[in-house]
């Protein structure tokens, strides 16, 4: 029992210092680049995606830019997930670059922690430094601390390289707990979490 014990200790040291790193700011590199979105342009298409400007919404975005500056796409889609310590995530959408063109893009992942409950979101996935569309399709280390009431908005950070994605969340459900695990973005649909 002992062994289990210093486990958990040591999942809930790991998941404390994953929280309260932040990558490091990428400032308005390139403010003005045409190949990025400024603010407004986020807001704008936030918007027009959840139907509503939100309080929250604005604050979320802000904060996104404050910490990694302009993204060069971002995705649009629904996802559901749930939860009994451990978890799994499922998700679909399309991915907007600046300049046009969209594709479809899946991800999945599975999540371990001290996490119960589901929800269904919408989701807007800020993506940076995105150099060209297969980047994208790789697996990115997910640190969720997240509780879903009835409704909200909620951000968290995935890194990959220099790939940053920033998914906005606003759903329904009953979720309360954090995590640690992984997404893994695709170009077809898949039911295993790998």
């Amino acid at each position: 029992m002992g062994w289990i014990n210093g486990w958990c200790a040591r999942l809930v040291l790991l998941l404390l210092f994953a929280l309260a790193w932040s990558p490091p700011a990428h400032g308005a590199e390139g403010a003005e680049s045409d190949e990025t979105y400024d603010q407004n342009e986020i807001l704008e298409a936030a918007t027009d995606f959840f139907g509503a400007t939100t309080e929250g919404l604005a604050k979320v975005i802000e904060k996104a830019f404050a910490d990694h500056g302009r993204p060069n796409a971002y995705i649009t889609g629904e996802e559901v997930s749930g939860a009994i310590g451990i978890g799994l995530r499922y998700g679909r959408g399309e991915l907007h670059r600046k300049g046009g063109g969209g594709r479809k893009v899946y991800w999945q992942g599975p999540s371990i922690g001290f996490d119960f409950g589901g929800n269904a979101s919408k989701v807007f996935v800020l993506v940076y430094h995105l150099q060209n569309g297969e980047q994208l399709f790789q697996r990115f280390p997910a640190v969720d601390g997240s509780i879903y009431f009835v409704a909200g908005v909620g951000v968290n950070y995935q890194q990959s390289g220099d790939v940053i994605l920033a998914p906005i969340r606003t759903g329904v459900g009953l979720r309360s707990g954090i995590n640690i695990g992984y997404m893994h973005y695709t170009k077809e649909h898949s039911w295993l979490p790998l």
